[in-house]
């Protein structure tokens, strides 16, 4: 993952102002990257508010596993989108689009500039270029879901290569919840469509990347992992369970560390393998992050750039 000077692409960077009200800036990249930090700063320099586009911090509750950063650290920046899902609701892509243009819609209105924040480059596609999602079905979720309980992600992925080889090809056989969603959206639309449209942007944007050597994340991800359980993951997660329902979540259950921790007060591991599995998926999914946001318009700066922030600002226009 080498180091790159500012590489705006199409779209990368706009006028501070368009149509609507200010330009939207979106911090983008791998988590443990130090997006948080950069976008408190940039919203505190322009006198701007950051938008969540963290999937797992919009759980209320879900605080330590997800590095969400406590109020103390927001200082006088306002956030929006944190804490705002129940941990037994399914994520929606959809719901967090109309949440998101909504706040957007509202700041750009009033002359504040929006800072779009997060590693879930989905969310951050889908509030910045015009993306449609399929509707869903309760039921047929429901069925679904029931399925994949009874017979596992991979014999339901066998189904949806047959229906859909695309689309089958694009995920994982061990990601149940996007088999039983491409399985859904394949009965409810007769059709599955993989990869996402060329970029339509409904805001005027500049997305700036964060770039960090891989040793380096991986040294920063592993070090995360370790605070998170000193912080107290493992009774976060015993308390999601006991009072708020984290089990009966099909998403939140599957989150980064809570999944790994529930199995430990399953019984089914050790807490040694348990934290060493969220830290090794962990870096699996920053590298994941990584491929999608190098296939976007994003001006990637090195991270721990001395001048982080005059240059961040300098691609604002």
């Amino acid at each position: 993952m080498p180091n790159r000077e500012p590489t705006p692409g199409p779209g990368a960077a706009t006028d501070s102002s368009g149509p609507g009200g200010p330009t939207v800036v979106a911090i983008v990249g791998p988590t443990a990257a130090g997006k948080s930090e950069l976008a408190i700063a940039v919203a505190r320099a322009v006198g701007g508010q950051v938008v969540n586009a963290d999937s797992m911090q919009l759980y209320r509750g879900m605080d330590i596993g997800t590095a969400k950063l406590s109020e103390a650290e927001r200082g006088d920046v306002t956030h929006h989108l944190l804490d705002v899902w129940d941990v037994r609701r399914a994520a929606s892509v959809a719901d967090y689009q109309q949440r998101a243009r909504t706040v957007i819609d509202r700041l750009r209105a009033d002359g504040t500039t929006a800072v779009l924040v997060g590693g879930s480059g989905l969310y951050v596609r889908a509030v910045l270029d015009d993306l449609q999602f399929p509707g869903t079905d309760p039921e047929v979720r429901d069925r679904l879901e029931a399925e994949l309980a009874r017979s596992g992600s991979q014999v339901m992925h066998a189904r949806l290569a047959v229906l859909a080889p695309t689309a089958a090809m694009s995920i994982s056989p061990m990601n149940g919840r996007r088999v039983v969603r491409a399985l859904e959206v394949v009965e409810l639309t007769g059709s599955f469509t993989a990869t996402l449209p060329e970029l339509d942007p409904v805001y005027p944007s500049v997305r700036i990347g964060l770039d960090v050597p891989r040793p380096v994340l991986d040294q920063r991800i592993d070090d995360r992992v370790a605070r998170m359980w000193r912080l107290g993951l493992v009774d976060e997660v015993r308390g999601l369970a006991a009072a708020h329902g984290l089990r009966e979540g099909l998403t939140a259950s599957r989150a980064l560390g809570y999944a790994q921790v529930l199995r430990l007060l399953d019984g089914t591991c050790s807490e040694d393998h348990a934290r060493a599995e969220t830290a090794r998926l962990t870096r699996r999914l920053a590298r994941r992050q990584d491929t999608w946001f190098r296939r976007e318009p994003v001006a990637w700066l090195p991270h721990d750039a001395p001048d982080l922030l005059p240059r961040a600002l300098a691609l604002l226009g």
